[in-house]
């Protein structure tokens, strides 16, 4: 056979081979996402997504609150399934379980003074299911230490509080070490107290020293998980600013990269704020008429985009709401909806994802109907999720 007729056949078949190549790469690309377009995290080549592709996948979620944080609400798992299978049927992707530790609940805690969590304790089984139920509704998870007023309102950077702090943070991480990308790990919800809040007797959150101990506490803690071996080292982690987790805060209390965990090089590692701005109007005793606008409520988010992109770090607005202690009829409104749709929509578009505050209380975005069935009040979640 002629030589120049043999490379024409080698070069045809060349050409075969690579077309089914990629018909077979971009075949496997399109499999590890769902119909939204977001990554199927139950890949095994997804099992190390970034804090910006998880960020990005979570989406829309919603809080468990007032529940294992405190135990205002029912922590059986059979009164908690129906809430996660009503949000999730709304399109929900997330949901964050606030988590109280060492303190409260009448001193029945998971875990002792020294942070030695009992793994056998009801409700941590009961805690342990709810996770599982979520995981297997194909839901990221974020758990964390929520009030821990122990650590708090006496925090002073010793190895008194970091000793006790480091190892719940240890023990919870190995607990859970072989748990997949979606569970997630929030260090300490809205630093305040000795790390600075609004009001009382503590210092401000602009002290300098409040600051440091914010960044200190933090460091505590993503130190702890990233030590427990496992999934751990590739876990996504989110830590807050301090001012109870504001939106304000965020830029002095991380202003650099070299001042987050891990020196700014981590990259599973996620920034997560809280925003009732301003508080004259989404606080329980607020007023519809102290709305400043969406205009506004966007800047605010738009500002935190600014200092994450300069940190090259992902956000999670993990709490944000409006309540009312009295005068509920005025979270009936197309006022609050359009509060609660601008941060829904802001948040997306800046590639943030977003989890309203429900505690079935004040802000509540559920409620049971006659029969016992749960539902969504005012319109706020579905006109939200539209």
């Amino acid at each position: 056979m002629p030589s120049n007729l043999l490379k024409k056949q080698y070069h045809f078949y060349w050409l075969i081979l690579s077309f089914l190549a990629i018909i077979i790469i971009n075949s496997c690309s399109s499999d590890q996402q769902d119909d939204s377009g977001a990554l199927d995290i139950r890949e095994p080549s997804n099992m190390h997504l970034s804090a910006r592709a998880v960020i990005d996948s979570m989406e829309a979620g919603f809080n468990l609150g007032n529940t294992f944080d405190n135990g205002k609400q029912s922590t059986t798992p059979a009164s908690i399934y129906p809430i996660i299978d009503l949000y999730h049927q709304a399109g929900m992707k997330h949901i964050r379980i606030p988590v109280t530790w060492m303190d409260g609940f009448g001193g029945n805690t998971l875990a002792d003074v020294n942070g030695t969590v009992n793994f056998e304790h009801p409700r941590f089984i009961q805690l342990k299911a709810v996770i599982d139920y979520a995981l297997d509704k194909e839901l990221f998870v974020v758990i964390n230490a929520h009030h821990e007023h122990w650590l708090k309102d006496n925090y002073d950077g010793s190895a008194k509080f970091n000793q006790p702090f480091s190892h719940l943070w240890q023990e919870i991480a190995n607990y859970f070490k072989d748990y997949p990308v979606q569970l997630i790990f929030e260090v300490l919800n809205e630093p305040e107290g000795t790390m600075g809040q609004w009001s009382g007797d503590f210092p401000k959150p602009t002290d300098s020293l409040a600051l440091a101990y914010t960044r200190e506490i933090n460091k505590v803690g993503y130190d702890a998980i990233r030590g427990a071996g496992g999934q751990n080292a590739s876990r996504i982690i989110m830590v807050a600013p301090n001012g109870q987790g504001n939106q304000s805060m965020f830029d002095e209390t991380y202003p650099t990269q070299a001042s987050l965990p891990g020196n700014g090089t981590d990259p599973y590692l996620a920034i997560q704020v809280h925003t009732y701005d301003p508080w004259n109007f989404a606080g329980q005793d607020g007023s519809n008429k102290n709305y400043p606008g969406d205009d506004e409520i966007a800047a605010n988010i738009l500002k935190v985009a600014a200092h994450a992109d300069k940190l090259g770090v992902p956000v999670n607005y993990g709490e944000f709401g409006v309540g009312r202690r009295d005068n509920r009829e005025e979270r009936d409104t197309e006022l609050v909806r359009g509060f609660y749709r601008t941060i829904k929509e802001t948040t997306l578009e800046e590639d943030m994802s977003f989890t309203p505050w429900d505690d079935r209380g004040w802000f509540g975005l559920i409620t049971r109907d006659g029969l016992g069935e749960y539902q969504f009040v005012y319109d706020l979640v579905p006109s939200m999720m539209e």
